[in-house]
């Protein structure tokens, strides 16, 4: 069920500030007791690009991406929560599923019947390649994340327009990072 009727999104940085040479700031502790969980980020080809983190807070999932350099293509790119843990079909992650949506919601963030639960912000990859975002998503939960066939983060090769049906024009799924426990 959808618990709010918004997104809060946070982007720590820009294609203007998404370089593979920075260091990004450190997580919080969280008051929650629950450890962040880490997960490999693949490209089409099985071969790590990046890391991603998922840090539990008191009303959502703070998503920290980092992809380095010659990780993706310049420009914008669509990022989704896909609905099970499985990154190991490297061709088109089509095991991940569709994305996370537990009601009767469209895709899109900026859609009048959206969003879906497993709709994020685009993230934006630098000249070369590396990409550094923070988005924080009140949409689901760690432990939701972790059910028992886990959820994936699926990023795409086009930028999401958050409103077109049913995926915002995002283009083919170009890297995966499995969610388990």
């Amino acid at each position: 069920m959808l618990r709010a009727t918004g997104l809060a999104v946070f982007l720590a940085c820009a294609a203007a500030c998404a370089t593979s040479e920075q260091d990004p700031p450190p997580t919080a502790t969280q008051p929650t007791g629950s450890p962040p969980i880490e997960a490999s980020i693949i490209n089409n080809s099985g071969t790590e690009i990046g890391r991603t983190q998922f840090t539990p807070g008191p009303t959502g999932v703070l998503i920290r991406i980092i992809v380095g350099a010659g990780g993706l293509s310049p420009g914008w790119h669509g990022t989704h929560l896909h609905a099970i843990g499985d990154c190991t079909d490297t061709a088109k992650f089509e095991h991940a599923g569709a994305h996370i949506k537990t009601s009767s919601t469209n895709h899109g963030l900026l859609y009048v019947h959206g969003p879906e639960n497993g709709d994020l912000p685009n993230i934006s990859a630098a000249g070369d390649g590396s990409a550094s975002a923070e988005i924080f998503t009140n949409l689901v939960t760690l432990s939701e994340l972790q059910d028992a066939d886990g959820s994936a983060l699926v990023i795409h090769s086009n930028p999401d327009d958050h409103s077109s049906q049913p995926l915002g024009n995002s283009g083919d799924r170009i890297a995966c990072a499995s969610v388990r426990q």
